[in-house]
């Protein structure tokens, strides 16, 4: 295989060896004419690999950026999409570098923002903070730049709706768009990853008012699915956990909500291509109790030691979420059972599970 270009690709780049992801994930369609260049931040990520390739595959041109193009391990899974090699560039960015962004934005008319900072155990509460809201806001005051620029996408979390006291809800709530989690209540459980997306999301729309940008954000829920990459991230690894037996993430998580990741791709660019999409959209495809999740898996996948059932840390739990608002832009949903499957089968494509193997 050849080396992956710093920009676009000139070399034939090989199809992805042994399934790598389902077979009904494959190329579905090739549209014949560009829909204009796109940028994806972050784009080696979890999610926005999908993206990326569900873009191609719409006949997008994209520009992703990465914070190193020639890290081959990160980006090769980018170079093996249907398209890539025509329609993919990618270029170095970084979230806290100001201006880093200036030259993907200004060569774009539409921005997908998923990139996330990397957070290590060894930062502080408070640069943790520091560098989601500023790497926010450091990519759209590039966009601010932008007089061409159609709309930006930006990818935030369901986090920022559903986390305050339990007592605060009524039974069996479903939460919607205008739902905001509390801030004090989650410095109070210490989840600072929450702390850091409802900032960043109430920046961005405070930033994106001021400065006329037409901005829409899209809320998924826990994403599960197929990993492009061989690289898990943090998500794929808690799941690849829970079918090792291990119990401790999924008992803290507590009921939750599930989405598969082609949905949530496909969220974002439904969004984009509507004209008349406004403001946040929660993606979520199922809730669950921590003990429905555990019981539905354990049964649907014998050979791997799921526990059949998982302490309940949090008392009764019944929210769930109102996702009528994408549903009337036409995004159905697929279950949580076919997500799961699609999760494994993947995670064994890659060498992370054996069938019976702890």
């Amino acid at each position: 295989s050849c080396e992956p270009p710093n920009l676009l690709s000139t070399c034939q780049t090989e199809s992805p060896k042994g399934g790598d992801i389902p077979e009904h994930f494959q190329l579905q369609r090739m549209a014949n004419t560009s829909k204009g260049k796109v940028c994806v931040t972050g784009a080696s990520g979890f999610v926005a690999s999908w993206l990326v390739k569900r873009l191609l595959e719409s006949g997008y041109h994209v520009l992703g950026t990465v914070r190193d193009p020639g890290n081959q391990k990160k980006v090769a899974h980018l170079w093996n999409l249907a398209g890539a090699k025509e329609r993919l560039e990618l270029v170095r960015a970084d979230l806290l570098e100001e201006g880093s962004f200036d030259d993907a934005v200004m060569a774009c008319e539409g921005i997908f923002h998923t990139a996330s900072p990397i957070i290590t155990n060894a930062d502080s509460k408070e640069e943790m903070l520091d560098s989601a809201i500023n790497g926010t806001l450091n990519v759209l005051r590039s966009c601010k730049k932008n007089p061409f620029l159609k709309r930006v996408v930006l990818t935030s979390s369901s986090s920022t709706v559903r986390l305050r006291d339990e007592a605060e809800f009524p039974p069996n709530v479903l939460l919607d768009e205008t739902s905001w989690s509390s801030v004090e209540f989650c410095e109070s459980i210490q989840i600072w990853y929450a702390v850091a997306k409802i900032l960043a999301e109430k920046s961005a729309w405070e930033f994106a008012k001021e400065n006329n940008i037409d901005l829409v954000a899209v809320l998924p829920t826990f994403v599960i699915g197929p990993n492009l990459s061989p690289v898990l991230g943090p998500t794929a690894s808690d799941v690849l956990g829970l079918f090792k037996g291990e119990t401790e993430k999924f008992t803290i998580f507590g009921r939750m909500g599930y989405v598969h990741i082609d949905d949530v791709a496909s969220c974002h660019i439904l969004v984009y291509e509507t004209a008349g999409a406004k403001g946040r959209y929660i993606c979520n495809s199922a809730v669950l109790g921590s003990d429905e999740l555990v019981a539905l898996l354990a049964k649907r996948f014998p050979s791997f030691p799921i526990p059949k059932s998982l302490p309940n840390i949090h008392g009764e739990q019944t929210y769930g979420y109102n996702t009528s608002k994408i549903r009337k832009l036409g995004l159905e949903f697929r279950g949580v059972e076919e997500m799961f499957d699609d999760s494994v089968e993947s995670l064994k494509a890659h060498g992370y599970l054996r069938e019976g193997a702890a």
